[in-house]
């Protein structure tokens, strides 16, 4: 047990430092650290502990400059009741309130609503934490910004108050009685930007559940904003270190030489160790810290703005929840010595606020930095008692100063005294004059960074903090009982995984041979069954051998790798469920050797222009062990067991897989993509879909009406982060590895909107990699890419196709068009084409697009000859549905303005997928898709096709 108020070593000491994990401290012993951390600062403090600080946010109210940041009820009483009220105050403010007792989820925060469908501009602060949403989950640039519009236009105003319009007087209703209210309309806030952006983010968070702070904080990262770390919550008195919320985020940057030299490499941000640099404030600095932090992360002249500052027009009002904030940004190298700082990733940390106010953060940044920045003005007798209190730190301490503003002979006398203490020369003292060159003092500061990280500094992971977060009486979101609970589990799993390919064969034993063969006698039945009366004999020899091949899998049970996991999708706590999955996500990941991709440019650089399109892509598609491979083992069990029930070898009452359907359902409805073409066969696992579809109907009752909304492309094209930017999903994204399957999740429409818009889900499927882009010469393979082109675009109201180049259009998916036009059906189908290398290139004009829907279509080669017109082959346009004007080409610019990893998300990019967004929900709405679907249509369109 760790004693109160003990310091946390963390020197270093090789590669493995902080490796050993701290044990967690249970909330007396939390309490206990917290008082004695307390304790030790009023002792050193003595009578001055109650001087105000500048940069508290108080307004001339004074704090204690006691401990005010501990993590339970130890330091209620460092606490003015004003303080205590702050949070509410802005709950309130911001429509929060509600959500401190049932938190907000994922898929409340991304359901479609009426607002997903027009120009939308917040009216009000109650509106800020949804615009904020919604700009994050499009990878807008602009997610941070707390501007309110006062007077909107009139076609950006709610439909329910614009009959209101004419009559309201800016706050008040004219009805309401004039002079009751004219004098508190001083007292509101601020109409332009009322919240603080640090705020706003806190708030969102606090009133979130674990899985939307997950998605907060990785759309953030997508965004390449800095993302928290510490989360302070006064109201409580709990600060959370945010190692669960990080967990998702996942960042690729290129190997430095000693590996493989030009190779992506891809790992979560809270797991590899680096130099960390802590950037603070002690009292007031003319100097900003966020200013100096975005320049230096910079890449050559480009201004990056990671980390928020006052002088960004997002919004300017003082901060009331957000002092002790910390915040975490990486650089991550690109592979290009003109752009990068460093040759491996570095971690920059940045405390909001003073760090007198904030002792125990700052105790936490001092214990796992490599080095320590202090922005000043003045030291004094105070500041030497406070940085004196960290003497025999490992860490390297580097004060920048202002000489306009502080006391020059003042400074000169408390830094000499500080020498000896934080072991640091007269190199570790900067002077910052704003009106000297800035790019020279850039350079100095890069020069003591590279430096730094050059010499046998401390590495840190962000787990390696937690455990000194632990030790310091921070509480850790990741220690929840259902959390750990699942990370057993998940290890109890995992531990045994040595090689990928083995542990396929001992535990999920249906998908191996008997499976292939399986799949390729289904597909003979239904070629044999479409074919048009085949022989009686075929038929009965193809259903026996079937049978026999069942009847072997079904004599299997499931191996205990394979019981645990569906131990724990069964498990009766919805959260613990959750949380099971994300950790067996990240613990398959882990348990496999990662490989290093090619980059993008080489995959499209090398895919062939007329044949080995499949070669190739078994060459580069390696696909890693996931989630999808147990419940396509269940999906297996539920397919060999339901085929012996039909073919009544088997009693209903005996059967042990039925439920299966159910535990997979509960996670397509909680935001789990689950497969619908089994990526390894290419087949469809017929029962296992309908029996999803059938619970999917039991589940949804009344509210069963679906539309099918699909994106087809080849590898590479960006559809898949097309569609998790328009709709919040999860599907794998730029991955050269990921899952090779076409997968499905449910998008739920609001009840207040489902009537307007005719329907009440969406789903969504992804072609994933199985349109490879197989030529019409392909023979085989180019069938099965049409046929399952075919499928997909078959179930589908609404299909985007997307295209890495103007004339890149699939042969399979052409030969899909030739296919469906003769069924008659009457899909809504959306051309996109992506622009992935040169962001500035401009998109196609209005008059530019006809000439791709006009272009011969090289599927029609192989379209046999019933496809063609006399000696010429058909073209897009000459389809019946393929009308120009009603289906558009859409121009996409790059996801990227810049050079990944340090390039920032395009504002262009989020602005077109935003409007395509709106595009396929007027169109759904205004009827111009095939007519929805109810879920039992739907199953049978699945088996007729």
């Amino acid at each position: 047990m760790a004693s109160p108020g003990a310091e946390v070593e963390l020197l270093v000491r090789g590669p493995s430092d902080l490796a050993e994990v701290a044990p967690e401290i249970k909330a007396p012993e939390r309490q206990a650290a917290v008082a004695g951390a307390d304790l030790e600062w009023r002792e050193m403090e003595g009578d001055d502990r109650e001087l105000q600080y500048g940069g508290s946010r108080s307004e001339g109210r004074a704090l204690p400059f006691a401990v005010a940041d501990g993590a339970d009820e130890a330091q209620d009483s460092g606490f003015p009741a004003v303080e205590r009220s702050r949070l509410q105050e802005l709950l309130s403010l911001l429509g929060l309130e509600t959500h401190q007792v049932r938190k907000l989820g994922l898929q409340e925060a991304l359901q479609i609503s009426s607002d997903s469908v027009r120009s939308w501009a917040p009216q009000a602060p109650r509106d800020l934490p949804w615009s904020c949403l919604r700009k994050l989950q499009a990878l807008n640039a602009e997610a941070r910004s707390t501007t309110v519009v006062l007077d909107p236009p009139l076609d950006a105003r709610p439909a329910e108050k614009e009959s209101q319009m004419e009559e309201e007087v800016l706050y008040w209703d004219s009805a309401d009685d004039f002079s009751a209210d004219i004098y508190s309309f001083s007292e509101l806030p601020t109409p332009d930007t009322p919240v603080n952006p640090s705020d706003l983010l806190c708030a969102l968070l606090l009133s979130s559940d674990a899985f939307l702070q997950q998605e907060i904080l990785l759309r953030m990262s997508l965004c390449q904003f800095a993302l928290p770390l510490v989360l302070p919550d006064s109201e409580r008195h709990a600060h959370t270190f945010l190692l669960w919320a990080l967990r998702g985020v996942v960042r690729a940057w290129r190997a430095p030489p000693p590996r493989a030299a030009g190779s992506l490499w891809e790992d979560g941000v809270v797991l590899p160790r680096a130099p960390t640099f802590a950037f603070v404030r002690m009292e007031v600095s003319s100097n900003s810290k966020s200013q100096l932090l975005n320049a230096l992360l910079s890449p050559g002249h480009r201004q990056r703005d990671c980390f928020w500052h006052r002088d960004l027009s997002l919004g300017s009002s003082s901060r009331e929840i957000a002092d002790g904030l910390v915040e975490i940004a990486w650089f991550l190298p690109s592979g290009r010595e003109d752009l990068d700082l460093f040759p491996e990733p570095a971690a920059f940390l940045n405390l909001r606020g003073d760090i007198g106010s904030h002792w125990l953060q700052f105790r936490l940044l001092t214990e796992v930095s490599s080095a320590v920045f202090i922005l000043t003005d003045n030291i004094g007798e105070k500041e030497y008692r406070l940085l004196s209190s960290v003497k025999g730190s490992a860490t390297k301490f580097y004060f920048i100063l202002s000489p306009y503003r502080g006391k020059r002979n003042s400074n000169l006398r408390f830094l000499n005294r500080l020498v000896p203490v934080l072991r640091m020369d007269h190199s570790h003292v900067l002077v910052k004059v704003s009106s000297t060159d800035g790019t020279r003092f850039l350079r100095r500061v890069r020069s003591i960074l590279a430096q730094v990280a050059r010499s046998p500094c401390r590495r840190v992971s962000v787990e390696d903090m937690a455990h000194a977060a632990r030790r310091l009486g921070l509480r850790v979101d990741e220690d929840c009982e259902e959390c750990q609970r699942a990370k057993d589990r998940m290890e109890r799993i995992t531990r045994n995984i040595k090689d990928s390919d083995a542990f396929r064969r001992e535990e999920l034993r249906l998908q191996g041979e008997l499976w292939r063969k399986a799949a390729r006698v289904e597909k003979e039945l239904c070629q044999a069954q479409w074919a048009g009366d085949p022989p009686d004999k075929r038929l009965a020899e193809l259903r026996h051998r079937l049978l026999e091949l069942r009847t072997q899998q079904n004599g299997h049970s499931p191996a205990a790798g394979m019981q645990e996991f569906i131990a724990g999708v069964s498990c009766p706590s919805l959260g613990e469920r959750q949380y099971f999955l994300r950790w067996m996500e990240w613990g398959l990941a882990g348990a496999t050797q990662p490989r290093p991709r090619p980059p993008l440019e080489t995959v499209l650089a090398l895919r062939p222009k007329q044949g080995g399109a499949g070669a190739l892509r078994e060459h580069l598609w390696l696909e890693p062990l996931g989630v999808e491979h147990f419940l396509r083992e269940m999906a297996q069990f539920y397919e060999a067991e339901s085929c012996l029930v039909e073919a009544g070898k088997l009693p209903a009452g005996q059967r042990r897989f039925a439920h299966f359907p159910g535990l997979a359902l509960e996670l397509l409805v909680r935001g789990l993509p689950l497969e619908l073409i089994d990526g390894s066969t290419l087949s469809t696992p017929l029962r296992w879909v309908t029996g999803l579809l059938k619970e999917l109907h039991g589940r949804l009752g009344r509210r069963s009406r679906l539309v099918v909304l699909s994106a087809l492309g080849v590898p590479g094209t960006g559809k898949s982060t097309l569609l998790n930017t328009m709709f919040g999903l999860r599907f794998a994204a730029g991955r050269g590895c990921g899952p090779r399957g076409a997968f499905m999740q449910l998008v739920t429409v609001a009840e207040s909107f489902s009537q307007d818009l005719g329907c009440d889900h969406i789903l969504v499927i992804d072609s994933g990699g199985l349109i490879a882009g197989a030529p019409a010469t392909a023979g085989e393979r180019f069938e099965l890419e049409a046929s399952l082109a075919t499928l997909i675009m078959g179930l589908s109201n609404v299909t985007v196709v997307s295209l890495a180049e103007t004339r890149d259009i699939p042969a399979a998916v052409v030969h899909a068009f030739l296919r469906l036009e003769k069924t008659g059906h009457m899909p809504n189908y959306q051309f996109v084409y992506q622009n992935l290398h040169d962001t500035s290139a401009p998109g196609p004009k209005p008059r530019e697009r006809r000439p791709l829907l006009e272009q011969p279509a090289e599927g029609g080669r192989a379209a046999s000859p019933v496809d063609k017109q006399g000696d010429s082959l058909r073209t897009l346009a000459g389809l019946s549905f393929c009308d120009p004007e009603k289906q558009h080409i859409w121009h996409i610019p790059g996801l990227w303005h810049g050079v990944p990893p340090m390039a920032t998300a395009s504002l262009g990019y989020s602005e077109a997928v935003l409007e395509l967004k709106r595009c396929l929900l007027e169109n759904i709405r205004n009827g111009l898709s095939n007519p929805n679907k109810n879920i039992q249509q739907l199953i049978e369109l699945v088996r007729r096709l």
